[in-house]
């Protein structure tokens, strides 16, 4: 009897301490609810109009990386047009330099080879002294092969020709534009010195025709040559 009313005293003391902890839990719980802020309708709204401000910024944004990318391609374009230009520009110039050189307007200095046509040693036993003279021909010769050779600028005795430049035969001196010049006659030209002197002593070329028309050939290559614009033509 004794063990049965003690044994039931201790299920009610597990039952109220069950019970006890449930409601101190349950006070808790209802505790912490209590303290969680409320969403009235103005903050609802608020909160809504933030979301709504955040959705229509990223649109903008995303609008505006759109143009960003359109105005980026169009620079690359430019870009590439003044690039083009410029390539032009830079060719233009070129042909322009390239022309005013032509023209003797500019002065101009480089590298080339400097040729002497003599008038050869007059044998008595012939009856032609002209045979020994340096004419125009020759001197043409010379001036032809060294611009197909790819020379910029070309003067005799120190006398540069122009695209319009005319040579005569006027007995023992030829006339270059109006001015007379006597032998020998010193032919300059400014070019690639190598390629300039190939072309002139290549086998059977000018070199070898004029010293066959008993014409005294030399040629020298120089590291510089200066020739001065022309000022006015005669």
């Amino acid at each position: 009897m004794k063990n049965s009313k003690r044994r039931r005293n201790v299920i009610f003391s597990f039952v109220f301490l069950v019970l006890g902890f449930m409601i101190a839990f349950s006070f808790q719980i209802t505790n912490k609810e209590q303290k969680q802020p409320i969403l009235d309708d103005s903050q609802f709204e608020k909160d809504l109009a933030i979301r709504d401000e955040l959705i229509e910024q990223e649109e903008k944004n995303n609008t505006l990386n759109k143009e960003l990318i359109k105005t980026q391609k169009k620079i690359v374009e430019i870009e590439k047009q003044l690039s083009s230009e410029k390539s032009t520009y830079s060719n233009m110039a070129e042909e322009a330099e390239k022309y005013r050189l032509h023209l003797g307007k500019v002065a101009v200095k480089g590298e080339g080879v400097q040729i002497t046509l003599e008038d050869g040693d007059y044998q008595p036993e012939e009856d032609n002294v002209n045979n020994y003279l340096v004419h125009e021909h020759h001197v043409f010769s010379v001036i032809n092969e060294l611009y197909i050779s790819g020379a910029e600028a070309i003067s005799i005795n120190g006398q540069r020709l122009s695209h319009n430049s005319y040579i005569l035969c006027n007995g023992p001196v030829i006339e270059v534009d109006g001015t007379q010049h006597p032998a020998p006659f010193i032919i300059s030209a400014i070019g690639d010195s190598k390629v300039l002197e190939g072309a002139i002593n290549i086998t059977g070329g000018v070199k070898d025709a004029l010293v066959n028309e008993n014409v005294k050939f030399t040629l020298e290559r120089k590291q510089a040559i200066e020739m001065e614009p022309i000022i006015a033509s005669k």
